[in-house]
C-alpha cells in the first residue's frame, strides 16, 4: 500500500542502514528498528520500518517491493517483535556460554593461539548487538509514550523488558570479554617474564665462563698459565669460582 510520506522520512525508511528512530506526524507515525538478525548462527543486521496510520493499523515496509504491506494491529506488531527479540536473547545466551568456556580454558591454562581470534569474533558480535539494542530501546520507548493508551500495556511492558534484558545481557558479555582479555594479557605477560628470566639466568651463568674463555683465548703473549701444563684446569677452576656469586644471586632471587 502506498502512502504519501514526507520525502525525508521516505529516505530514512528506504535506507537499510538508518539507525532506529521514531517519528510521528498528524496522519501517521514511523517506527524504524534496526535490530540484530540471527542467520545461520551468525549475527547480521536487519532494519524494520513500520507505519501506524490514523486507524492504528500497522504496516511493515517491504524492501523488495519498496512499499508498505499490512501487518495488522498492535497485537500483530507485538508478536512480530517478540519473536525476533526472543531469537536475540537466545543468541546472547549462546554467546554467554561460549564466553564461559573461554573463561574456563583460561583458568585451566588450556588456551591456544586461536584465543585472540575467538575473542575478537565474540567481541565484534557482542558490541554490535549492544549498540543496536541501545538505539532500538530509545526508539521503542518513544513509540510507547505516544501509543501507551492504545496498546496492550502488559504485553508491551513485557516486550520492553525483553529489549532491556537483551541490552543488559550484551553489556554483561562485553564486560566479561574485557575482563578475560585483561586476564589473558596478564597470562601472556607472565609467560614472557618467565622466558626473559630464564634467558637472563642463562646469560648470567655463562657470563663468567665467556669472560674467562675470551681472556685466555686472546692471541697475545704473557698470558697466565700459557706454559703451565695444568693451565686448562686452573682456568676452569677460576671460571667455577667466578660462577659461585652468580649462582648465589640467582638462588636468592628465586626464593623471593
Amino acid at each position: 500500500m502506498r502512502f504519501k510520506l514526507n520525502e525525508y522520512l521516505e529516505d530514512d525508511i528506504k535506507n537499510k542502514n538508518h539507525p532506529s528512530s521514531f517519528e510521528t506526524d498528524n496522519k501517521y507515525s514511523i517506527l524504524i528498528l534496526r535490530l540484530p538478525f540471527i542467520k545461520n548462527g551468525h549475527v547480521d543486521i536487519i532494519s524494520y520500518a513500520f507505519l501506524i496510520d490514523e486507524k492504528d493499523s500497522v504496516y511493515i515496509f517491504d524492501r523488495k517491493n519498496k512499499e508498505f504491506e499490512i501487518l495488522g494491529d498492535f497485537s500483530q506488531l507485538h508478536n512480530f517483535l517478540d519473536l525476533r527479540v526472543d531469537k536475540i536473547l537466545s543468541k546472547l545466551n549462546t554467546l554467554h556460554t561460549q564466553i564461559a568456556e573461554l573463561e574456563d580454558n583460561l583458568y585451566e591454562n588450556d588456551f591456544d593461539k586461536s584465543f585472540t581470534d575467538k575473542w575478537l569474533k565474540l567481541k565484534k558480535e557482542i558490541t554490535l548487538m549492544e549498540r543496536l539494542m541501545k538505539n532500538a530501546i530509545v526508539a521503542f520507548e518513544r513509540f510507547l509514550r505516544i501509543y501507551k493508551n492504545k496498546v496492550d500495556n502488559f504485553a508491551y511492558a513485557d516486550l520492553k523488558e525483553h529489549f532491556q534484558r537483551a541490552l543488559e545481557f550484551a553489556k554483561d558479555a562485553a564486560e566479561k570479554l574485557d575482563y578475560l582479555y585483561e586476564f589473558y594479557r596478564a597470562k601472556q605477560d607472565e609467560k614472557m617474564n618467565r622466558i626473559m628470566f630464564i634467558l637472563t639466568l642463562i646469560s648470567g651463568i655463562f657470563l663468567p665462563l665467556t669472560l674467562v674463555t675470551g681472556f685466555f683465548g686472546m692471541n697475545t703473549g704473557g698470558l697466565p698459565f700459557a706454559n703451565d701444563p695444568q693451565g686448562t684446569i686452573k682456568a676452569a677452576i677460576i671460571g667455577v669460582i667466578m660462577e659461585i656469586p652468580i649462582v648465589f644471586i640467582v638462588w636468592k632471587n628465586m626464593k623471593r
